[in-house]
């Protein structure tokens, strides 16, 4: 059996363009679309963020910051790795509309919803933009279903290479929200640690070892899984990124395709158990664009695949 995953996406998000060079490049939304091509989706435009639900996560001088930094032309640096365009505050807050919509949709039909915008968002800390990320998406979409729809429990899990670390400082304190993330270490930004774990025990971090591949993301992920049937979320929050795959030039972990809808679909099937099947997923790393292309064709089939 098969649901159909709502995609959210909006040309604004090909508006952030980064210099020649720079690995996370408009091609990547390309790259997206054909893994997408010839699955049964239904597609719809990302909304406009509202700064409203940016505040939950970020102060607003934050964002003030980023837009003020914005260039009329060319572009302008944030950090080494962080970059604007003229149309990147527009992208960014793409990328908070469609988390937000997705979230609205997931709650109200019990679908699932991937969200294919950029920049992507997980290392973007409360007052640091950084690591191509200006706002924390999918911590933005985690308080909207806490504050909007009164949700109390909610689990995001990262699986993108580089430790969520701008979720992890945005939620830290959240004690409604259950944050997992598995990352290659050592591995930019540095953070990640088994010992990071939040001001209420509610962050699990699971570092794995440069050419570990899918043996050792199943041996670390499925006890996680397990202990989060016991804690029964309501809603799943997916940071998607799929940097860890063989290919991708900006990390040293070993997954393939097939451990990409592994992963995801192990986390589909907690979902069916736990929360009616309710799962948003949102895009973040993913450099080799052919491989990405693939990992995405793989992850949205398993959000479309159903129990029966």
């Amino acid at each position: 059996m098969t649901k159909q995953v709502l995609v959210l996406t909006h040309d604004d998000c090909l508006s952030h363009v980064t210099p020649p060079g720079h690995p996370e490049q408009v091609a990547r939304l390309a790259a997206v679309e054909r893994g997408l091509t010839g699955l049964t989706v239904d597609r719809h435009p990302a909304t406009m963020g509202d700064v409203a639900d940016v505040l939950r996560c970020h102060p607003q001088r934050h964002i003030d910051r980023i837009r003020n930094a914005v260039p009329t032309s060319g572009w302008a640096q944030l950090d080494g790795d962080t970059i604007l365009s003229p149309g990147s505050f527009k992208a960014a807050m793409r990328g908070v509309g469609g988390i937000c919509q997705a979230v609205d949709h997931v709650l109200t039909t019990g679908s699932r919803a991937f969200v294919a915008t950029r920049p992507p968002g997980h290392h973007a800390e409360r007052e640091t933009a950084m690591g191509f990320c200006l706002f924390g998406t999918v911590a933005i979409g985690a308080m909207r279903a806490l504050d909007h729809h009164g949700l109390n429990r909610v689990a995001v899990l990262d699986f993108d290479v580089h430790h969520g670390n701008g979720t992890q400082d945005l939620l830290r304190d959240e004690a409604r929200v259950r944050f997992v993330s598995s990352h290659q270490m050592p591995l930019y930004p540095g953070t990640g640690h088994t010992d990071e774990r939040g001001a209420h025990g509610q962050i699990s971090n699971l570092p794995l070892a440069p050419g570990s591949g899918g043996a050792q993301m199943w041996a670390a992920w499925q006890p996680l899984l397990d202990d989060l049937r016991h804690w029964q979320p309501e809603l799943i929050l997916i940071s998607a990124g799929f940097d860890a795959h063989r290919d991708d030039p900006l990390a040293g972990l070993n997954w393939t395709t097939q451990d990409f809808a592994r992963l995801t679909r192990a986390i589909c099937d907690l979902a069916d158990e736990c929360c009616a099947g309710r799962v948003v997923s949102a895009l973040e790393g993913g450099y080799d664009l052919n491989a990405l292309a693939d990992s995405v064709a793989a992850h949205v089939t398993e959000l479309g695949r159903q129990t029966a």
